[in-house]
């Protein structure tokens, strides 16, 4: 089966268990970073997952697949908003941390089964963004974003 696939590799001046808070359990800080938008879920291996807008919609849905802290999160979700990009199906995003000297390397990868992918052109436009803010929030205290939709 054809694969689409969005790779995005940073490295953040913080701790492995700094980052492996503010990317799950930490939805005050979460929200700074995601442009308002917090995800939801318990954090382990079947436990569900959800991307929760200011506003209460869901806009992505799912659950854990793997979850072994402070090093590797993977999550299967689908799009719930736009019918074309849920008809797609379920994506797996892979989040893996890696200790580099002062820094942490976070990897993410979201691949989904189909080639190509609307959904994986849309998140290639947002991972970016979020994980730039993230980067810079951890290390700055401030984001450099604060509209997802600024280019």
């Amino acid at each position: 089966m054809a694969r689409t696939t969005f790779h995005y590799v940073t490295y953040i001046r913080t701790t492995p268990e700094k980052l492996w808070s503010a990317l799950t359990e930490d939805a005050a800080f979460m929200k700074q970073y995601w442009f308002g938008v917090r995800c939801e879920s318990e954090w382990r291996p079947g436990s569900s997952w959800k991307m929760v807008h200011a506003d209460g919609s869901v806009s992505d849905a799912g659950e854990i697949v793997e979850a072994e802290r402070p090093t590797r999160l993977v999550i299967r979700w689908r799009h719930q908003r736009n019918p074309e990009l849920a008809a797609e199906g379920d994506s797996l995003c892979t989040m893996e941390l890696e200790p580099s000297g002062s820094a942490v390397k976070l990897s993410i990868i979201h691949t989904i089964e189909r080639d190509p992918s609307k959904l994986i052109a849309a998140v290639s436009g947002g991972w970016p963004k979020i994980i730039s803010n993230l980067k810079s929030l951890l290390e700055t205290g401030a984001v450099v974003l604060n509209d997802a939709g600024k280019k």
